[in-house]
């Protein structure tokens, strides 16, 4: 089975691809989508919704984890990033793909056994 990871953003969108066989996760592939600062809005969601395509198009994932949002300071960037959830969520759509949603403590509890855990502790366990 191969599973695409997506940790939504406008500015930075990551990936990555694992395929899972025989009970063991290997890496495929990870990267990001990146949109520069200076182009309008719907230009950037437009490059996440190309790109993310072509992605899909390349690996063919059996399903999609996508990260569910939370937000407790700034609206705004909540606004934006929900924006550029929602294009992932259409595209996968479109093509097809399963899609699941996880919360970030979700998440963590997952990689880390626990749902509280720093930045710096999720990147040691991913590695």
């Amino acid at each position: 089975m191969i599973i695409l990871g997506i940790d939504p953003g406008f500015a930075i969108t990551g990936y990555s691809i694992i395929e899972y066989k025989g009970n063991h996760f290997s890496l495929i592939t990870s990267g990001a989508i990146l949109t520069k600062a200076g182009e309008s809005f719907p230009d950037r969601l437009v490059k996440i919704y190309d790109d993310l395509e072509n992605i899909i198009d390349t690996y063919k994932p059996d399903a999609i984890s996508v990260e569910e949002l939370f937000f407790n300071t700034n609206t705004t960037t909540a606004i934006n990033v929900a924006q550029a959830r929602g294009i992932i969520l259409v595209v996968a759509r479109k093509k097809k793909v399963p899609i699941f949603e996880y919360t970030p403590l979700q998440i963590k509890q997952a990689v880390t056994g626990y749902g509280r855990a720093d930045k710096l502790q999720v990147q040691k366990m991913v590695k």
